[in-house]
């Protein structure tokens, strides 16, 4: 837990007199645990952060947005699995969901992976840095900026197709 005082200045963080300087890479707070996260230049990507979107893709989201707190749908097949054999990879798995933005969605998210047996690392409502995103809603850039537009008016979800 971090009690010092941050100073960041020029990308180099201090937490008290005669603490060892850092580089600052980047940094995450989440507003539901209070809790300050700093990555360092040297070692944020060997961290293996992998970060799985939480409704349609661990949460099979068959029914749709009922509300904050409400996840009434079963785990998508095998997402534990998946989940378990990344980590035991050395993988880090955070799940991120904008419910988690309130208290009561930040509960029922960690309510529901309990529940369910999904072991992950942490649960967040803000994307952190990570080598992977899995999201249901998401289209892979492929550096072809004028084929986005025909693949975003065709998209759907899978849970839609």
């Amino acid at each position: 837990r971090f009690t010092g005082v941050l100073r960041v200045n020029g990308g180099v963080w201090h937490t008290g007199p005669g603490s060892i300087p850092g580089k600052v890479r980047g940094c995450r707070f989440d507003s539901g645990r209070r809790q300050l996260s700093i990555f360092e230049k040297e070692n944020w990507m060997d961290k293996k952060t992998i970060v799985f979107d939480f409704d349609g893709v661990i949460h099979s989201y068959t029914s749709g947005w009922q509300g904050i707190s409400v996840i009434p749908d079963p785990v998508v097949p095998e997402i534990q699995a998946a989940i378990n054999y990344l980590r035991m990879e050395g993988y880090e798995v955070i799940v991120v969901s904008t419910r988690c933005a309130r208290p009561e969605g930040m509960g029922a998210v960690r309510r529901y992976l309990r529940d369910n047996h999904i072991v992950v690392d942490d649960v967040v409502a803000h994307k952190p840095p990570a080598i992977c995103y899995i999201d249901d809603r998401a289209i892979c850039f492929d550096g072809n900026a004028l084929g986005l537009i025909g693949k975003i008016r065709a998209f759907k979800p899978w849970y839609q197709n």
